[in-house]
Formats: structure tokens, sequence, C-alpha cells
């Protein structure tokens, strides 16, 4: 079984696998370990990852980045119409209503939504852990921020659906660097003792992630979790593009906005401007040649110059950091450490602002771009059966609080109950309890939606079916379950409804339990009472007169969900198929790109051999032929063939082959000939050395039998002749000529003589052995009678050691 941890990221992916006893980030096929967020769609097949990534400047409008947070959204949310003003490619409304990217692929227009362009990254990815691994991935987990709603989060697990995989949890990016923070240490305080609080810090291209955590042996609980989802590294990119995009519109008379391709080398180069001041105080050069309008452009910036610029977005690193532990009730003091992660912490003025609000020195332990992938990659082994990992709870938080609203008897109309509040403990269950004669709805949303960094509170509707009142026609009592689940997303996970039966009654259900049923007085009552599933803390109605006793029985009730923004499961099969169908495009493009580099390879290759190693084995009038094939070739494939199908260019290779392959051979034949000819001509001499001692009665082969030794000479001398007329004939052939006896023949000849030849001169002399010794005996024994030797001989020495005589015995009977 294979366990893969997927770091998703906004500009990159990372992935972690669990292999050799710990866990590795692995390379893809450019053996980078970073794979660019990255889809480039062309007229025959789709570029991902890397490839995709260079061509941002020249398939502008085909090559989509920056798409993971339009998971989910609405394409009228205002957040999905400012980043349509900055993307390079087309947003587009799709039927539903959520956001599709417009391209060009396949030489026509093509709507794509946004699972499908996450699933198109994530199937690559998926690859790339197979071909690491060796063998098949589906299991994983991915990461999310922590701030991704239900619908964002959603709509990610469809995404995984449509690569293949089988997501096991979806894990907030900061609990994922947070494990693989805490599995490692072994000096955690147990159990019983304080726990060690650390606040990790997130800051990557497109967000800003802020959790403190406590740890104690083997346990790892997430206090409180803050962010700010629109401050990142592109922000500080974004300052650089608008001061030198103005800048240039003054001094060049160059409006850069207008020019999307312009735009995203101007991008370009301010990450990597960036990136250089992180290390570097001093003054340092922008320069882009051929810019704009044949322009070269240049300019430059120092770290002051920069921190300056941003101000603005510098100021808003520390309110998150004041949140987080005003939430988790902590002061200074209590803080142990602050781990840094994501490409944005390396600014000198980020880690200034932490380091000075927490007055401590702050730590880069972990790997800033690879501790989420690790993080992920531990919690699937944890999650997988196949792997034994070291005991580690983990209790994530809920972001937001969450309330479920139903229609209410009361005058008001509504009744309402706060399920879940902000930072309450995840996974978790609560058990609610309605008194209610008919079927009900329960709506959940989000409690405060100034504090959701999304446009809709609504999380969905849920119907509670099958509810009548009691046979005495009272309110039935129903209790619902609701869930915030391993993904961190909210559900009804069950409902039932509890049935009385009169004790005179029906004996035939077992009783679930036996309670005194009490009567409301005066009026239905919806009663919202929560508890946890382990205890039973429900609220009781009105109190009224006790009735006889009862028994109760449970039975479950179906519940109809209708979650906000959810894809159906149809559409989800429709977007499976379609992947399906572009994988296969893409492998049949591949195989067709590589028939026709083999008949270009085969081209240059064979040209150059004709001027080199193969002169000497072709005619003038051959190469004279073969070098105007090569050129008519060579102009096919750039004019009519640079479009051809795969048969095409297999049908023109064969061709070249079949004209080639002679000279190849010859060639070949020459350089391995003399090899094994010289190998043939060792073993002769060698034989004819045998056969010679043989007759001159040397006692290595005074066992030999005779007539099988005239054999061996007769079979000696015909190879020999053989030998001998192949290479006279041979001989007299130019170089340009097929071989009369070619290398396979000599190597087949030289196998008949060891096979018949080597059993008989090289049979191995038996043994004779001394009498009056017991092994000896035993071994003779085996062996039977060697050179007229008797086979009956005198028996071991009674006084020997018994193990001697017993241990042949044991082993063989010898009648």
């Amino acid at each position: 079984m294979s366990v893969v941890g997927i770091d998703l990221g906004f500009l990159n992916c990372y992935i972690g696998v669990a292999r050799s006893g710990g866990i590795e980030t692995i390379a893809n096929e450019y053996s980078d370990r970073c794979t660019p967020a990255c889809i480039s769609l062309g007229s025959k097949t789709r570029a991902i990852g890397n490839a995709a990534k260079s061509q941002i400047v020249t398939n502008v409008k085909n090559t989509l980045h920056g798409f993971k947070k339009l998971h989910g959204r609405a394409f009228e949310d205002p957040y999905i119409q400012a980043e349509r003003a900055k993307l390079p490619y087309e947003l587009q409304k799709m039927p539903n209503g959520s956001v599709g990217v417009k391209v060009r692929y396949l030489d026509e227009e093509r709507l794509f939504a946004v699972e499908q362009i996450t699933g198109m990254l994530l199937a690559k990815l998926k690859e790339t852990s197979e071909s690491a691994l060796k063998k098949p991935v589906a299991d994983c987990v991915i990461s999310v921020p922590s701030f991704f709603t239900d619908t964002e989060r959603r709509s990610v697990m469809a995404a995984a659906q449509i690569a293949g995989l089988n997501c096991l949890k979806l894990m907030n990016e900061t609990t994922a660097v947070a494990l693989a923070y805490g599995i490692y240490k072994q000096d955690l305080p147990a159990l019983e003792e304080k726990p060690r609080n650390v606040v990790f810090v997130d800051m990557g291209h497109s967000a800003y992630q802020v959790s403190i955590c406590a740890f104690n042996k083997g346990k790892l609980k997430v206090l409180a979790t803050t962010f700010d989802p629109f401050l990142g590294g592109r922000n500080f990119d974004e300052a650089l593009v608008d001061y030198f995009s103005e800048e240039f519109r003054t001094k060049y008379k160059l409006n850069v906005k207008e020019n999307p391709r312009a735009l995203l080398r101007l991008y370009q180069e301010c990450e990597k401007l960036k990136k250089l001041m992180s290390a570097n105080a001093s003054d340092l050069p922008l320069n882009i040649e051929c810019f704009m309008n044949d322009l070269d452009v240049s300019s430059k910036m120092n770290r002051a110059q920069f921190e300056q610029l941003c101000a603005a977005l510098l100021s808003r690193v520390e309110p998150p950091l004041r949140a987080a532990m005003e939430q988790a009730k902590l002061q200074r003091e209590d803080i142990y450490g602050i781990e840094i992660v994501g490409g944005a912490t390396r600014i000198p003025a980020v880690k200034e602002q932490i380091s000075n609000f927490f007055c401590k020195e702050i730590s880069t332990t972990l790997n800033a771009d690879e501790a989420v992938a690790r993080g992920c990659a531990l919690q699937c082994a944890i999650l997988s059966p196949a792997f034994k990992v070291r005991e580690f709870s983990i209790t994530d938080v809920v972001p937001y609080s969450i309330t479920l609203r139903w229609k209410s008897s009361y005058e008001e109309g509504t009744g309402e109950c706060e399920v879940f509040s902000k930072n309450h403990a995840a996974p978790f269950s609560k058990v609610i309890t309605f008194h209610k004669k008919e079927p009900f709805d329960l709506e959940a949303f989000y409690t405060h939606p100034h504090e959701v960094p999304y446009p809709d509170s609504r999380i969905g509707r849920f119907t509670i079916q099958n509810v009548g009142p009691q046979h005495d026609g009272d309110n039935s009592k129903v209790k619902v379950k609701v869930r915030v689940n391993i993904h961190g997303l909210f559900s009804v996970a069950n409902a039932s409804i509890i049935e009385k039966q009169n004790i005179e009654g029906d004996h035939s259900d077992a009783p679930m339990d036996t309670e005194s049923s009490i009567k409301n007085q005066g009026r239905e009552d919806d009663l919202c009472s929560d508890n946890r599933e382990s205890g039973n803390l429900n609220k009781q109605d009105h109190p009224s007169l006790p009735r006889a006793k009862t028994k109760v029985k449970s039975i479950d009730l179906p519940i109809q969900a209708s979650l906000y923004r959810q894809l159906g499961q149809d559409l989800i099969n429709c977007y499976i198929e379609n992947e399906g169908k572009m994988i296969m495009q893409d492998k049949l493009e591949k195989e067709r790109n590589d028939a026709k580099n083999a008949v270009e390879e085969y081209v240059y290759d064979f040209r150059d051999k004709l001027c080199g190693v193969f002169e000497k084995f072709i005619t003038e009038e051959d190469t004279n032929k073969l070098t105007l094939m090569l050129e008519d070739t060579e102009n096919w494939l750039y004019e009519d063939g640079e479009d051809q199908p795969k048969q095409v260019y297999m049908d023109k290779l064969q061709e070249l082959r079949k004209f080639g392959q002679p000279i190849q051979e010859r060639y070949m034949e020459h350089e391995e000939r003399p090899k094994v000819l010289n190998e043939l001509g060792k073993k002769i001499q060698l034989l004819m050395k045998a056969v010679e001692a043989y007759k001159n009665k040397d006692e290595k082969y005074d066992h030999l039998d005779p007539a099988e030794m005239e054999k061996v000479e007769k079979y000696i001398s015909e190879a020999m002749n053989w030998l001998n007329t192949k290479m006279n004939a041979q001989n007299k052939l130019s170089l340009t000529q097929d071989p009369i006896v070619k290398v396979a023949e000599i190597m087949s000849k030289s196998k008949e003589l060891d096979s018949f030849c080597n059993p008989i001169i090289y049979k191995p002399k038996p043994k004779i052995e001394p009498p009056n010794d017991g092994q000896s005996k035993a071994n003779g024994e085996h062996n039977g009678p060697v050179n007229g030797q008797s086979s009956t001989e005198t028996g071991p020495d009674p006084a020997k050691d018994n193990s001697q005589q017993t241990k042949p015995s044991g082993e063989m009977e010898v009648d």
C-alpha cells in the first residue's frame, strides 16, 4: 500500500511519501521536488507542472495558474471578480453558477470547471508518486488552508475524485506542519504535565495562517487558528510590479498593465528580485531585455525601499498573531517556540514583525517549503493500516462557529442553536433532541458571516424525513447527530425517532432503554440539547405528571441533504470520464511525438556515421543515394511530415532502416568478428592440446574412453576445416559486401564445440580412497568399485568414534 501526502499549493506543489522507514519528499521527472501548480493546454496535448510553467509567457491565454482559490466560489463572488482582472486567462460562468476557465484545447474552445483543472494537477502528482514508488497510488492526504469553508473543501474533494485519488483526509496546512514538528520530538512533556505551546506561522504565496498548538507525549491539540487569506508572497510581488509599472510608464512611456505578456515577465522578474533582497540589503538591478516594443528596460531597488513600499502589508502581520494568542488565552511567556514555514516568511521584515511581537527568536528548523507535504504524508501513514507509526493523536479545530436553524411552532417562528463554536475541537459529534410531529428542515450556516472570508454563510439544508406523532398523538422525540468530520466538513450524520410502546404491547422488539415519558403541557416544544457521543446530557422538557413506564425503541430516519454549491455525482462522473479521455490523448500524442523524434534521431545519427564509422562499409554510389534519402526525409519532417499520425512515422523509420540496416550490420560484424574468431581459435587449440596429451598417455586423461576421444578428435578437425573455409571466403570479400560468415554463426559453432567436447575431455577422474578409514569406506561404498578395486573392504575399527560410522549410513542405505 502506498502512503502519499500532497501539499496542494497556490504556486507550487510538493509530494511526501513514506518509504524506507521514513518520510521523504520525492522529485518529478525534472528531478525537481517542487512541481509548479500550472497547466498549459495546447492544440494536441496538455503540459502540467514544470513543462507548463515554461509556457506561461508563450501560451498566455491557455496556461492556467493561481486557480487554488477559485474553488467552491460563485462566478459573481467579489473575490472572483477581483481575480479576474489579474489573471491572463479567461474566467467564465459555469451552468451551475460556479467558476469555469475558458481555454483553447485540441483546436476548439473548451470550458473547464475549476475542479477539473485541479483534478488535472492532482492526476499529474499521482503519476509522479507512482513513478517514484513503482506501485499504484490511490490513498492520500491533501492539504487545504485552515480558513477553507465547507464549500471550498468539498470542491477540493471532488477534484481528488476526478484525479482517481481516495482522499483519506483534507488536512489543514498549519496542522500538517505541527504534526511534522511534533511527531519526532522525544522530549515532549508527559500527558499529565503542562503542555508545550508552539506557534506555527505559515505565510505562503497567497495566504497567511497562524495556529497555536499544545504538545504532550503522543498528542497534538490545536488551541486556536487565525488567518489573513489575502496576504502572501504575491502581494509583495504586486507591490513591486505596481512600482516598476509606474516607473516604466514615466521613464519609457510604456503601459505594462495593458500587455499580458509583458506583465507576466515583470511578475517573474519582481519575484526573483524579492528573493534576492531577502539575502542582500544593497541596491539590486532589474533588467529586462526586449520588454515591450523592442525596448530594454532597467531599474533598481534595495531592501529599505522595498520595506517602505510594503509598509501597509507588513502592518497586517501582527493582528492574526494577537488574535491567536487571545483566542488560545495565552500570554507570551506561555509560548515555548515560534516555528515559521512558507516562502514569504523568508522576507526579513516579516520575520522581524513576528519576532518583535513575541519578543523571542523565531525558529527555522522546519523545511519552509516541504513541511506541509511531510506532515500530510505522516498523517496518511497514521491512517494507513499498512504502516506502523508512533502513536500520535491529533485534535484540530473548527475555524468558524456553526449554527442550526429550524422552523418552530413558537411565536417567533424559528429556533436556533449554535452547535459548534469557533475553535471547537474537531472531528467531533453532538446529539440534538427535537420534539416533532412531522418532517422538518435543519439549516446549517456560519454564525458570524463577517468572520468568514466567503460571501455566503450557508452550509446546507438537511431534511429529516418520516417523522410523525406518537400513537397517543404526542410529539415524537427525534435525536439528530451533527458532526464535523475528519475533513473539517459539517454534516447531519444520522437521525432517529424514539418510539414509545406500552409494556403490555408487542414484546417482539428489543427495548433500547426504559424511561418515564414526560408529557408536554400545553404546546409543542422544539428542544435543542446537545451532548457528546459518549455522554447523555439531554436537558429535560417542561416537567409534568409521571405516567406508567414504557418501552422505547430507536428507528433510523432518512436524511435528505442539500449542500450549498455541491457538485452532483453525475457531473463528477462526467468529469472523471473527460479526464480519462485527456490522459489517453496525452499518451497517444506522446507516442506520436516519440515516433517522430525516432525518425529525426535516425536521420541525424545515420548521416553522422556515413561520414564516419560507416564510410568504409558502403559504396560511393550507395552513399550518395542514402544521403539524398536522408535529406529528403529531413525536409519532409519540417514540411508535410510536421504533423502526421504515429504509423506514418513508424513506416518512414522502417523504410530508412531497410537501407541502413545492412550497412550497420556490416560495420558491427567487422567490429565483433575478430573477437569471436579469436575465442573460437583458442578453444580449438586448448582442445587439441588435451587430445595430444591423451595420446601421450598423460595420467590426467587416462580414465577417458578411447572411442569417445576419437569422436572428439574428429569433431575438432571438422570445426577447424569449417573455420578455415569460411575465413578464406570472407577474406576475399571487400568491406562493402555482406559477410559470408556472421558473428552469430561463429558463436554458435563455439557453443556446439563446448557442449560436445567439454563433457568428454573434462570428465572428472574417479576418486581412489585409501583403505582402513571408516569415512573413506563409506564414500567408497557410495561410489562403487573404482579401477578394479574390490567392493568388499574391511569394516571400521569399532574402537573409533561412533559418529564416523553412523553418519553416512543415516544418509544412504547401502546393500
